[in-house]
């Protein structure tokens, strides 16, 4: 009559808050498709005014490097940039050029575009690879406008070369670099040309938001870390310094110049179907209707066949050679008469989730549970470490040390905080396994056959969290319990019953003060943290 009650209050309280806290998701409508025109990605122009598209290995390389100051515009500072320009050994002059613009990570001109910069300056084309422009930044705080500038400042460096038509300069942008693409097009208005390899097209919070999403579901995560993906991308980036979630990248000029749209089978990091249609939408309000889509089976997010952690991966297909002849026809003006849409169908899994937004609320009350909750742990790991030395020097003075608990709560607590405690670690491990799923995806990988953990921890943690609250429903029923005996429970107090318990006389809990106040932080430690599973979905999902 007592536990069942105290046990639906706090499982409402647990559940309340896991709705509170639910953000709503369209993932409507599914499975979109774009059918392509020809399976054949072979890109071909009109050669009948005597005019040929350059030819992969018509030239032997050489290479050279040259250091730049790329000064950041926002906050002067300086980084030193090496830059390795390739050019055709005897092409002549008046060629075609090529400046590449990094993904995520901290790329360097050596350990990136290696094989297609080479295969493009062996085509006739002066191609430049810089260092990363990152500064002091990091992947959160990355200066988009800022390296807009300095890849800005590689392409003058380019067109001031006397090998090179300074009117025929174009870019070579992958994954990220494409947020910053879109402002190097806003401020560089003569940028000739750009191929975009797996462009992310939307905002960050939109892109990466539906990358998460896509990707825990393909990994074959419970349908309950989803919702965690969820709340993390409504989260209000801004108040903690960080703008980048919803920069504003989506204009007409940035797909105003003729585009290369590159797409790989088994990216599973980018929204095809909706990106496609976008970029096309964006490049027609700029009066732009030179855009070529190719789409390469097998290919991952960086047209690589197989695992790109493994090095020398090569190339989807006849991808390199699409590159070289769309780039060659492009620039010498060559109108294209192969399909502007070709190759393998493009495929989308869920809508791009356009409803997420910054919500600051959601926010703070995040950081403020989670910071009590750390800080709450904190206090009852100091306790704790308090009781175990004071047990091992009363063990080592052959004496007796006691916290007092009285009817057997000593116990009920320890086992209580161990089992929420192997819940947390559960629920961590959980995580961690389906990030690191995720990551072997993006890398190209396959998803495992059975998931495993990343399935069956949500529900087995569901499961123990509600013993537990069973649990605690009990060991505050027995409180209550103790507290009538003692002429607490009553209005008013028996006389003298509360002296008797501050005093430990007719403990109710514990006859030391100090068991009594390790008791209480304790239990709201462990409460906390299942506030905090309440908070990521896991009392509704």
């Amino acid at each position: 009559m007592v536990s069942l009650p105290i046990f639906v209050i706090l499982l409402g309280t647990l559940v309340f808050a896991s709705n509170l806290t639910a953000i709503s998701w369209n993932y409507e409508p599914t499975g979109q498709t774009i059918e392509t025109l020809s399976s054949d990605t072979a890109v071909t122009f009109d050669e009948s005014s005597g005019k040929t598209v350059a030819r992969q290995g018509e030239y032997e390389v050489t290479k050279r490097y040259v250091t730049i100051k790329a000064k950041r515009p926002s906050t002067g500072e300086m980084q030193r940039i090496r830059v390795l320009i390739r050019e055709p050994k005897g092409a002549g002059s008046g060629l075609p050029g090529v400046v590449f613009m990094h993904g995520a990570g901290y790329g360097t001109c050596d350990n990136s575009f290696g094989d297609m910069a080479y295969d493009l300056s062996s085509a006739g084309f002066v191609t430049a690879v810089l260092d990363k422009p990152v500064w002091s930044t990091n992947d959160a705080t990355r200066d988009y406008p800022g390296s807009a500038a300095i890849y800005d400042q590689v392409i003058d460096l380019l067109r001031g070369l006397d090998t090179v038509n300074d009117g025929k300069v174009g870019i070579y942008a992958t994954s990220e670099s494409t947020w910053i693409s879109s402002y190097l097009l806003q401020r560089d208005h003569h940028v000739a040309f750009q191929i975009l390899l797996s462009p992310m097209v939307y905002s960050p919070r939109h892109s990466l938001g539906f990358l998460a999403a896509q990707d825990f579901a393909l990994a074959g995560a419970h349908d309950g870390y989803q919702s965690i993906v969820r709340r993390v991308f409504n989260i209000d980036a801004g108040l903690f310094g960080l703008n980048n979630l919803d920069i504003k990248t989506l204009t007409p000029q940035a797909y105003s110049i003729p585009t290369l749209v590159a797409y790989g089978t088994k990216d599973v990091m980018t929204a095809q179907v909706e990106g496609t249609k976008k970029i096309v939408e964006m490049a027609h309000k700029a009066g732009n209707w030179d855009v070529t889509v190719r789409t390469y089976p097998i290919a991952n997010h960086v047209l690589r066949l197989g695992d790109e952690a493994n090095t020398g991966t090569p190339f989807a297909d006849e991808y390199v050679n699409d590159v070289i002849s769309w780039a060659s026809g492009t620039t010498q003006g060559m109108k294209q008469t192969s399909e502007r849409v070709a190759g393998t169908r493009l495929y989308q899994s869920i809508a791009v989730p356009m409803e997420l937004k910054a919500n600051r609320g959601l926010t703070v009350y995040m950081v403020a549970l989670h910071i009590s909750m750390l800080l709450l742990l904190l206090a009852t790991a100091v306790l704790w470490l308090f009781v175990l030395v004071r047990k091992i020097w009363a063990r080592l003075h052959a004496k007796r040390y006691s916290l007092g608990f009285a009817h057997g709560f000593n116990n009920a607590l320890v086992t209580l905080a161990i089992a929420t405690m192997a819940t947390f670690v559960l629920f961590v491990a959980g995580l961690g396994e389906v990030i690191m799923g995720v990551v072997k995806l993006a890398w190209g990988g396959a998803p495992a056959e059975d998931p495993g953990m990343m399935y069956w921890s949500w529900p087995v943690i569901q499961v123990v969290c509600i013993a537990v609250v069973w649990a605690w429903s009990r060991v505050f029923m027995r409180l209550i319990e103790e507290a009538t005996y003692r002429g607490i429970a009553q209005w008013p107090p028996r006389r003298g019953a509360i002296r008797e318990i501050v005093t430990g006389r007719q403990p109710v809990l514990a006859s030391t003060r100090f068991g009594r106040v390790l008791f209480w932080i304790t239990a709201v430690a462990m409460l906390y943290m299942l506030l905090v599973f309440a908070f990521w979905g896991l009392f509704i999902y």
